[in-house]
């Protein structure tokens, strides 16, 4: 009992010793809390009011672009830069010091110095003659104007013979003082990136101390290692001077972009601009109440823009390329005057990746051929009966036709209208013959039964019946399989093609035979694809994955990859599909079809299907009046091989050919489309085979 009266005793005490210490900490704490608010507190607010931290961000280098491959396609060259970052208050006559002290490390080319303005100059001799200036300027005008008019009035005043005889160094301090008011406060911009010596360099760095605000550091400009191939499907950005766009000013500096950031302007540097431009580094800057910097911290390190990974193949690309513009030369040569363009596209069907586009012009003012790949998206053109699959299949869903009808294929004409026909006569054809021989009769009737016109034969000299929603009908069913409408392509721009008014029966039989409506090469390969897929039309893509980046030249780990993504599954019977597949196998292989001669025998087994379309060239005659000055006709072609498991798809159009003088420049660029495809598949698989011997 003693011992446990012993240790009760100790608790209150051991509690007591912890309550006095907290008692002597506190007291501790409030006591120097006193002294700082009694004693030094004047002294820390004004160093509060002393002081403002302002944060600045500073780009960093953009992502790099990879084919399917691995091979670098852009990447960022890096530069000597001298940078310029002003305080937020800065007088033009500090400027101008500035500018005149660099003059002795610094040297403004002679483009630079061209870019000197008639406002440069007089600025300058104002900042040199200000007294002069002001006496320029009567009393009442003193008074009476504010200090901008003022200013602006003294400038007006300045005459072309005191601006006419600047020395050169005059000129580089002009020209250095320029490019220092671009700058915007604690925003640090690029005074020189291009030419700069490694000594010019080291004097700056070695003189910083001296020239306030002035930064040697490194800079990058984008490098295209494949030079104009592809390059109009890459795209392009903006220079420092250009900066975001103005039409895009509140939706680039809401996301903390400053105005003289380099940004995507066109093809995948616009379309990716949030994945390749980086986490900028940010600088927290304490400046005086005065605006002068007295210290700078970065507080976000920044970080290089992540790495697109192309679906192209850039070695097929090439290769594709050469096809084109060979074919489209040796057209050239037969006398092809309005010929400018040949156009094609290979896709895989399944995915949607885009493995190849390129797009061969002709210009026309110079005599030279140009690389336009962009075209694949952006023209489109009558194709012709290259569409008749999606009519037909529009034909057996709707139950205007059944699997295995017959009509006569002879010329159809409609009271008061020319006769329609096909290139001959072909005699009893159903759905599968049609395709192989490809009857425009047989898609005439189709046009007329949706129509509403169901009299077969059609008897010639009549009238006919004719219901317009059968024109839209039609059009939704091309539509399912990407014909006049977008294919969801990841570009910041694509034609969905021309959808003309369709108010007659003959509007509707032309737009079954691909001479009405137009569509572009991605759309018709899409079309092809969705066949193909067995009516699954998969979204076309040119990135197929985005990569971090990394500190060599290798890939980085994945951040995203690119899936399949179905738009849509043809409203249409699986059967019908297989009809046509068929008949697209007709065309190719059998003898008789329209592709037999330039496909049959090939050993990955393709199919598709041809089209010719006639087209007119209209062009102002001297009133200024647009008149017709030609007849022409497009050749197309759509295919995809293997038949039974398709790996690959494609789509070409060569327009504005001279009637019947095409010499089948669609089946030689196609052929040479998959020749080349499945060559350069066997080769790589023999490397691999080999490289896996070895190992």
């Amino acid at each position: 009992m003693v011992q446990k009266k012993k240790k009760t005793s100790r608790i209150p005490l051991r509690l007591n010793l912890i309550f006095f210490a907290v008692f002597i900490l506190f007291s501790i704490l409030v006591v120097q809390l006193g002294i700082v608010q009694i004693l030094q507190g004047e002294s820390f607010q004004e160093e509060i009011d002393r002081t403002i931290q302002d944060t600045s961000r500073s780009p960093v280098p953009r992502g790099k672009i990879y084919d399917r491959n691995g091979e670098l396609i852009v990447d960022n060259k890096p530069l000597y830069s001298i940078t310029y970052t002003p305080p937020k208050r800065v007088q033009a006559n500090n400027k101008l010091e500035l500018a005149e002290e660099l003059i002795d490390f610094l040297t403004i080319n002679e483009e630079g110095l061209k870019k000197i303005t008639e406002r440069n100059k007089k600025e300058y001799w104002y900042l040199k003659n200000t007294e002069e200036a002001l006496e320029r300027l009567s009393e009442k005008e003193k008074k009476e104007l504010d200090d901008i008019e003022q200013y602006d009035l003294m400038l007006e005043r300045i005459t072309d013979e005191d601006i006419a005889n600047f020395s050169d160094e005059e000129l580089q301090a002009i020209a250095i003082k320029r490019e220092l008011d671009k700058a915007y406060a604690l925003t640090p911009e690029v005074i020189k990136n291009k030419d700069i010596s490694v000594q010019e360099y080291a004097q700056i760095a070695e003189h910083l101390s001296e020239l306030p605000g002035i930064n040697a550091t490194t800079d990058w400009e984008r490098k295209y290692l494949y030079k104009d191939t592809l390059k109009s499907i890459i795209g392009s950005i903006t220079s420092q001077e250009q900066g975001i766009p103005a039409e895009k000013e509140e939706y680039y500096l809401t996301r903390g972009y400053n105005r003289n950031d380099r940004v995507g302007k066109s093809g995948l540097e616009e379309q990716y601009e949030d994945i390749l431009r980086g986490r900028k580094e940010q600088v927290q800057y304490t400046t005086t109440k005065n605006g002068e910097v007295i210290g700078s911290d970065i507080v976000v390190p920044g970080v290089r823009g992540k790495d697109l990974v192309l679906t192209i193949d850039m070695e097929y690309q090439e290769l594709v390329d050469e096809i084109v513009l060979k074919e489209l030369k040796a057209a050239k040569s037969r006398g092809n005057y309005w010929l400018e363009d040949a156009l094609a596209i290979v896709m895989n069907p399944k995915t949607g990746e885009i493995l190849a586009l390129s797009g061969q012009h002709y210009n026309r003012e110079t005599g030279e051929y140009e690389n336009t790949p962009h075209k694949v998206l952006y023209d489109a053109h009558r194709p012709g009966s290259s569409v008749k699959g999606a009519t037909v299949l529009a034909g057996l869903q709707s139950g205007v036709i059944s699997p295995g009808d017959t009509f006569n294929d002879r010329p159809i004409q409609i009271a008061g209208t020319p006769p329609k026909k096909s290139y001959k006569s072909l005699g009893p054809v159903n759905d599968m013959t049609a395709l192989k021989y490809s009857s425009n009769v047989y898609m005439f009737y189709i046009g007329l039964r949706m129509g509403g016109e169901y009299r077969n034969p059609f008897p010639n000299g009549s009238s006919a019946t004719f219901n317009i929603e059968g024109v839209q009908t039609m059009r939704n069913y091309f539509n399912q399989f990407g014909l006049g409408v977008s294919t969801g392509i990841d570009f910041p721009f694509e034609s969905t093609g021309f959808v003309g008014p369709a108010d007659r029966p003959g509007n509707l039989m032309d737009l079954g035979i691909g001479q009405y409506d137009t569509y572009t090469v991605l759309q018709l390969g899409q079309y092809v694809s969705t066949i193909a897929n067995n009516g699954y039309r998969v979204q076309p893509h040119l990135v197929k994955e985005i990569r971090h980046p990394s500190s060599n030249d290798e890939l980085g780990p994945i951040d995203t990859v690119i899936h399949p993504n179905v738009l849509n599954e043809v409203d249409i019977n699986p059967n019908y599909i297989k009809r046509v597949q068929d008949g697209f196998w007709k065309v190719f292989n059998e003898q008789g079809g329209t592709g037999y001669t330039n496909w049959a025998g090939r050993s990955y087994r393709p199919v598709g299907k041809t089209g010719t379309a006639e087209n007119e060239v209209y062009q102002p005659d001297a009133n200024g009046e647009i008149k017709k000055v030609a007849d022409v006709e497009n050749l197309s072609l759509v295919g995809y091989a293997p038949y039974d498991d398709p790996e690959v798809a494609f789509a070409v159009i060569v327009p504005q050919l001279g009637k019947n003088n095409g010499h089948h420049v669609n089946h030689k660029i196609g052929r040479g489309l998959l020749d080349t495809y499945f060559e350069l598949k066997e080769k790589r698989d023999k490397n691999n085979a080999d490289d896996t011997e070895e190992e």
